[in-house]
C-alpha cells in the first residue's frame, strides 16, 4: 500500500467515522463503498469522501460517473489524486 493509500485510509476512518474498524492493512483494490467495502461505507460515506477529497487536495470529482470510477478502490481514488495534483 503506498503513503497515499494509507492517508486516505486514515482520511476515510476520520471523514466517515466508521462503526466498524477496517482490516489493519486494507486491500487497496477492495471495494471503498458497499457491502463488500472493508470499511462499511455507503452512498453518504461516498459524498463526504468527495468533500473532504476536494478539501485536501483542492481537487473536483465531478460527473456521478466519474465519481462511481474514483471510488472504486483506495487505489482508483489515489490513482486519480495523483494523476491531478498540480
Amino acid at each position: 500500500m503506498s503513503a497515499l493509500e494509507r492517508e486516505l485510509v486514515e482520511m476515510i476512518i476520520e471523514t466517515c467515522r466508521c462503526a466498524e474498524s477496517p482490516p489493519a492493512d486494507p486491500s487497496p483494490d477492495a471495494p471503498l463503498i458497499g457491502p463488500e467495502s472493508p470499511f462499511g461505507l455507503d452512498s453518504l460515506d461516498a459524498v463526504e469522501i468527495v468533500v473532504a477529497v476536494q478539501r485536501k487536495y483542492h481537487l473536483r470529482i465531478d460527473s456521478r460517473e466519474t465519481s462511481r470510477e474514483v471510488l472504486r478502490s483506495l487505489r482508483t481514488l489515489a490513482g486519480f489524486i495523483e494523476n491531478h495534483r498540480k
